[in-house]
């Protein structure tokens, strides 16, 4: 467990009992206003800058695209972005929720839902990470808060408990309906409304969606992804986070590619990685990696 003579709890026992049981919980007022609107300009001139060659509108794109713009590891190129994919709070909640003493950040990733964008479509994160254990937490960052109108999230309680590691491909075509497995049908969704400040966590095996933004603004969204520090890479299945730095299956995960996230000293924030980030297929927006 987290180390609370040196680090005070941020998370009450009631939101941890919560994470447990459900999956997923709302953690309130996690980050104060000015700091919202800080990071919420920098992500925004970030994903805008990644993408300011991107001229497709969006009834042509993808299915998958037209679900959000997606930016991963913008605190590489980004130093605005880093203090807040690195930022001490965020990282200490996730440790706390997963009851651990050390956490690393996979990789954190924008997802701007634009207006009139589709619903993302029902899913698990974790089969998409070769990493071999299951405990895994994203943090889930709305700038301007999220509804059921520009896109909220809605999770399906107690999914992670019940042994489904399911891959759905919700990047090309049509995407298997996980929703109609025998595992998880009957299972209401319960969306979850994020105020300004507030920030979600969600579990990486818990069956989560999004509804479609039918607003005229984008929904702007930042989120990290976070693993215990001692994970192991468990399958050769390719991922930058693991193979950027060369780590095999067997292998602890722990490079400049995946940093500690929490806890570190004060004010210390990671060097980028030294090995470039690239992706073997155009499947995401063309702004979706460090140097794009």
């Amino acid at each position: 467990m987290p180390d609370t003579a040196t680090h005070p709890k941020l998370v009450s026992d009631e939101h941890i009992d919560t994470f447990r049981r459900d999956g997923f919980v709302l953690i309130p007022d996690l980050l104060t206003d000015d700091e919202v609107d800080q990071y919420g300009t920098a992500v925004t001139e970030a994903v805008h800058t990644r993408n300011a060659g991107d001229t497709v509108p969006l009834e042509q794109k993808s299915r998958y695209q037209q679900s959000f713009i997606q930016c991963m590891n913008l605190w590489e190129d980004f130093d605005t972005v880093r203090p807040l994919t690195f930022h001490p709070r965020l990282g200490q909640v996730a440790a706390e929720l997963l009851g651990v003493d050390a956490i690393r950040v996979w990789h954190d990733q924008a997802l701007y839902k634009q207006a009139g964008g589709r619903p993302t479509d029902a899913h698990q994160d974790h089969p998409y990470w070769p990493i071999k254990e299951t405990a895994s937490v994203t943090a889930w960052i709305p700038f301007e808060g999220s509804t059921r109108e520009s896109g909220a999230m809605a999770y399906l309680p107690g999914t992670h408990t019940i042994g489904m590691r399911k891959f759905v491909n919700i990047f090309f075509g049509e995407p298997e309906d996980i929703l109609a497995d025998p595992e998880v049908a009957g299972i209401e969704p319960v969306y979850v409304e994020v105020p300004k400040g507030s920030v979600a966590f969600h579990h990486g095996l818990t069956v989560h969606l999004a509804n479609a933004n039918t607003t005229e603004r984008e929904r702007a969204v930042h989120t990290i992804i976070y693993f215990p520090d001692g994970s192991t890479r468990g399958y050769p299945v390719p991922h930058f986070a693991v193979d950027r730095a060369g780590i095999e299956v067997g292998d602890a995960i722990q490079s400049d590619v995946t940093p500690i996230a929490w806890p570190r000293p004060e004010g210390d924030l990671p060097a980028p990685p030294a090995v470039p980030l690239v992706l073997p297929s155009p499947i995401i927006n063309p702004g979706a990696i460090p140097g794009a």
